[in-house]
């Protein structure tokens, strides 16, 4: 626990200390606050619950990429840097520069998700939405932000490029959303599990998006989560003994 908490604030450090993450921040808070503009509240009378959705639905999509950008660096710039070999070399295990990696990135990636909170607030005060369905759409916002950091993090620990983990990770990213599409044009029971592994539609889509808290779901980011760590902690095992 003592290497993971000092690798989480070196990285949280770096997020805080760097211009890139602000630079970051900022955009996802522009581009949000012109969709919030011109899907919620540029389109006629709409209730309430449909303009809190419609929030959740575009803000999911700038979570995913906001977390691609910010995970693409953890790995792929130690390797740029050469001060990887500094980390194999030291009392730490991969799995602890994965983990202690991976929370940095989500508590910023969460700081800057909740500076959003200003948008279902001005619904509220010329509407009428439940508190619950506001805390349950930004539960799924950091459950498909963490997934998609964890995608992130898997595509950075395969590229020596940071270009090349955001190309890798976008297109993971790309994959696992379509997986629902794809499965409309496919029989079953493939069609069936292929929804179920689709990033967005059956999952946040559904159920944290209309305010829904589904436990399944929960899982299921959970489990994405987990098994894209997984899958760069083995890679970083795997390239450690090259």
């Amino acid at each position: 626990m003592r290497a993971i908490s000092i690798i989480f604030r070196r990285e949280l450090a770096a997020y805080l200390r760097s211009p890139v993450g602000y630079v970051i921040a900022a955009l996802l808070l522009l581009v949000c606050g012109i969709l919030f503009q011109a899907k919620a509240l540029g389109e006629g009378k709409l209730l309430s619950a449909t303009v809190l959705q419609r929030f959740f639905e575009f803000s999911s999509g700038t979570t995913v990429v906001m977390a691609i950008a910010l995970s693409i660096r953890l790995v792929a710039e130690e390797r740029q840097t050469h001060t990887m070999i500094l980390l194999n070399t030291s009392p730490v295990r991969d799995a602890e520069i994965i983990i202690g990696k991976f929370l940095a990135a989500f508590v910023f990636l969460c700081g800057i998700v909740v500076l959003s909170l200003y948008m279902p607030l001005l619904i509220q005060v010329n509407g009428k939405i439940t508190t619950s369905q506001v805390v349950v759409g930004y539960i799924g916002l950091f459950l498909i932000g963490g997934a998609s950091l964890a995608i992130g993090i898997f595509a950075s620990s395969l590229a020596r490029h940071q270009l090349v983990a955001a190309a890798l990770g976008a297109a993971l990213a790309g994959i696992m959303y379509l997986l629902y599409e794809l499965a409309k044009k496919l029989p079953a029971p493939l069609s069936t599990v292929l929804k179920d592994l689709g990033l967005w539609n059956a999952h946040f889509q559904t159920s944290f998006m209309q305010g829904v808290f589904s436990l399944k779901d929960v899982v299921y980011y959970g489990a994405v989560t987990y098994f894209f760590l997984l899958l760069a902690i083995k890679t970083l095992e795997a390239k450690r003994w090259q």
